[in-house]
């Protein structure tokens, strides 16, 4: 048992060059820090304070997680199986569509019990269906998904904003009806942040998809495609099936994600709800190296960055930390060929 947890080499290569990438933004968020007349020790001191001792903000930390975690679950199986899915943010916002519709035309009197799961269906399923076709259009046509991804970006960002305007806003406003109340996910009262139950539901898709990759045919297929499609055809893999069936799962995780501002906090559909946590999630999907694990603990250093900057804003300019969050990424692109170049001291370890 102690055997099996033990990670192999590559994955410990891994998570090393995720740490040595956090150390690297530390390091160059404390020089900005510098450049603002602000002691790096007292900054950072403050928002692991305020983060940690406040409840409010520690909440706030986990709502930001709770999306975060999605995407990136979302960005990080397309690239397992060779695909590199740029559109959750697309597929993020049809899931608060669907979401939201379903929610404000189930009947007032529906009971949680089946308003929670239908509306949590119809957003998977609204995210699957625009990853599932990026999946369709690569195997196909071979249109290279980033490209689809952006294309299709741009038409759901598009064409949400126009069913606003003719059916879902109310009364002037950018906001449409109130979903019912049994659709409505309780908040986990961490003195009013709009940390809500979505995090129960993203631990348990963390878990399954950590399960489904490890201990799985279908994961190591998956995986077996990413690695060396030509390979994994000489096997028998169906390599276009799996892609798109990749990019449907893909989809599915973003629009998810939807559940945490429609049905956790807005309660509603919003303009821009949500909006850039599908792009955030490609930078939680490279720092924690697509493992499950490693996104979940990458989401909570980013929903950190989040609430820690927002407390401090007072002190440093909130643009500081947002900054934080691109250095990440490099920094993490820049550490992981090294770290995959150094010699293994262990011969033969896995």
């Amino acid at each position: 048992m102690i055997a099996w947890l033990r990670p192999g080499a590559n994955l410990r290569r891994e998570f090393e060059a995720a740490a040595i990438a956090v150390l690297v933004a530390i390091a160059i968020g404390s020089v900005l820090m510098l450049v603002v007349g602000k002691s790096p020790a007292h900054v950072w001191s403050q928002m692991l304070r305020h983060v940690f001792s406040e409840p409010y903000w520690f909440g706030y930390m986990l709502y930001r997680a709770t999306a975060l975690a999605l995407t990136g679950l979302a960005v990080a199986i397309a690239l397992d199986a060779g695909m590199f899915n740029i559109g959750a943010e697309g597929q993020l916002t049809a899931g608060v569509v669907a979401c939201a519709v379903i929610g404000t035309a189930l009947p007032e009197a529906t009971p949680a019990i089946v308003a929670v799961p239908v509306c949590l269906l119809g957003a998977a399923l609204a995210g699957g269906i625009v990853g599932g076709i990026i999946g369709v259009l690569r195997v196909a046509r071979g249109a290279h998904e980033v490209i689809t991804s952006i294309m299709l970006n741009a038409i759901v960002a598009g064409m949400a904003l126009y069913l606003g305007n003719v059916a879902l806003f109310q009364g002037g406003t950018t906001t449409g009806k109130t979903i019912v109340s049994g659709a409505q996910l309780p908040l986990l009262g961490l003195s009013g942040s709009s940390a809500n139950a979505t995090l129960v539901i993203t631990i348990l898709v963390v878990a399954l998809v950590w399960w489904l990759r490890s201990r799985t045919t279908w994961g190591m297929a998956w995986l077996a495609v990413g690695r060396d499609p030509a390979a994994a055809r000489s096997v028998g893999i169906d390599v276009g099936r799996v892609r798109i069936l990749a990019m449907v799962g893909s989809g599915a995780l973003a629009g998810l994600a939807a559940v945490n501002f429609v049905m956790g906090h807005k309660h509603a559909f919003e303009e821009g709800l949500g909006r850039g946590t599908g792009l955030l999630g490609i930078s939680v999907a490279l720092l924690g190296r697509s493992h499950p694990i490693g996104i979940a603990v990458a989401a909570l250093l980013l929903g950190f960055l989040s609430a820690g900057g927002l407390s401090v804003a007072q002190e440093v300019p909130k643009e500081l930390t947002e900054m934080l969050q691109g250095v990440v990424v490099l920094a993490v692109a820049c550490a992981g060929p090294w770290v995959r170049g150094k010699p293994n001291p262990v011969k033969g370890a896995a």
